[in-house]
């Protein structure tokens, strides 16, 4: 009888340790926009998610009892998006609609594409908690106080009390969406800031972009010299992979603390956008059982287009453009790049497809990415103008096929499947939608493995 009563404790015991220890694929730590972008991506990405609050999940408002955290709004507040209103990202683009619709018939809601939102704190804590509730993978935990965590392995242990009880979660990847960067400071990493990272949108490092936007509120020059009123506004923007990667310890990524400290409702569509880039960085590492030394950007970045997410802010370049994804890729190499051009009191990054192609802008990144082209510039000897001759030549020399054979198909499929509006001329100047279609079906340049550097890797 002693004996089976021993037996009845050590297993209760072991019953009551297990129920205590939570394993999960992905542990969100804060419930911020971007926290819930994060939590939402990663789960759609199909790995087992969870997101960890201290508070219900998730809030924007004060509940008048104390002093609101930073990034916490007075309830009632509302506020005029005018920043990325023209950048249908993703789960941003999705939370749009859904706060359309939750207003649907209000008087002087606009509801075009375009249109700013006069955003209101409580409706958006309802949006992006209704959101959470119908994503599959997906658990929330409220009222969740993180005490300790540590590297064990392959797995984070997050030492949390809940309502007054411990529990062990245990986590393949971390992402810390916390306002202060708490849970990077417990596991003694670092993390980068933003504004070391702005301005990126014409270097290497926007070959890995997983986030991107048109302005960021309350950024400002550094001149204190210059006329405020008359100084540019701060331009668009690219955050690259690596920024979201903690330092020092692996498979720990930065949402919220990469924006200002003074976080509000103005910076809700920055953080939804690149709460989904972190939280498909966090979906691939654990999906694949890696780690982020080991992320591959391309196939991230395609897990995100896939999900309807920018790489780079064209604003003149809309989700239902046909032609979207492969503008995005093909500028993602660097092989055309946008222009920033000041509209008004708004700085805009444009694409301009209708625009044309010179030799010397694709050139140097055409000998970057194929080992063959300087040997057909060498033969061929474009001029100034990249015509529509000169791509399909390229095309030929590359894919190894019969020149004429090509035309004839390029020539069949121009209107028809490429839906180009100018007439098929091998003679005439390339223009950059037509260089971006054929260039990302023929070349494929994307498909070039590129390191967190944005370098190119053979």
């Amino acid at each position: 009888m002693i004996n089976k009563l021993i037996a009845i404790l050590l297993f209760s015991n072991c019953s009551l340790l297990y129920a205590q220890t939570i394993k999960t694929d992905v542990l969100v730590i804060g419930g911020s926009a971007g926290g819930v972008a994060a939590a939402i991506q990663s789960a759609r990405s199909k790995v087992k998610t969870i997101l960890a609050e201290e508070d219900t999940i998730p809030v924007f408002f004060e509940k008048g009892t104390g002093q609101a955290d930073a990034g916490v709004v007075t309830q009632g507040e509302v506020s005029v998006i005018k920043e990325d209103r023209n950048l249908a990202s993703g789960i941003w683009d999705e939370f749009r609609r859904r706060y359309r619709e939750h207003h649907n018939g209000e008087k002087d809601l606009d509801t075009t594409d375009d249109s700013p939102l006069t955003l209101d704190s409580r409706s958006c804590s309802e949006i992006l908690k209704k959101m959470t509730d119908t994503v599959k993978n997906l658990a929330v935990y409220n009222n969740i106080i993180v005490t300790a965590i540590k590297k064990e392995n392959d797995f984070w242990d997050v030492s949390v009390t809940q309502n007054g009880k411990t529990k062990l979660i245990k986590a393949r990847v971390v992402i810390d969406a916390t306002r202060n960067g708490g849970v990077a400071h417990l596991a003694g990493a670092g993390y980068p800031r933003l504004d070391s990272l702005l301005n990126e949108t014409r270097s290497k490092l926007c070959r890995t972009s997983i986030a991107m936007g048109d302005g960021i509120t309350g950024e400002s020059h550094n001149d204190i010299t210059a006329p405020k009123e008359n100084y540019p506004p701060f331009p668009s923007y690219c955050i690259p992979m690596k920024a979201v990667i903690a330092k020092g310890v692996d498979n720990l990524l930065i949402a919220d603390m990469l924006f200002p400290t003074n976080t509000n409702l103005h910076d809700l569509p920055g953080q939804l956008i690149l709460g989904q880039g972190a939280g498909t960085i966090a979906a691939y590492c654990a999906f694949f059982k890696t780690t982020t030394n080991n992320l591959k950007v391309r196939i991230i970045q395609g897990e995100l287009m896939d999900f309807k997410g920018y790489l780079l802010p064209f604003t003149d370049i809309p989700q239902k453009d046909p032609d979207w994804r492969a503008i995005q890729q093909v500028c993602a190499t660097g092989l055309l790049k946008g222009t920033q051009e000041l509209t008004g009191d708004k700085v805009q990054f444009l694409f301009k497809p209708d625009s044309l192609v010179s030799t010397s802008e694709v050139q140097p990144v055409l000998k970057e990415i194929y080992t063959r082209a300087f040997l057909w510039f060498g033969k061929e000897k474009p001029g100034d103008k990249f015509t529509v001759g000169n791509l399909l030549s390229f095309i030929s020399d590359y894919t190894l096929t019969d020149p004429l054979t090509l035309k004839l198909r390029i020539q069949k499929d121009w209107k028809i499947h490429y839906k180009f509006k100018q007439d098929f001329d091998i003679n005439r100047q390339v223009s950059r939608r037509e260089f971006a279609v054929l260039a990302n079906r023929f070349l494929n340049p994307f498909a070039r493995t590129v390191d967190l550097n944005g370098r190119l890797v053979n």
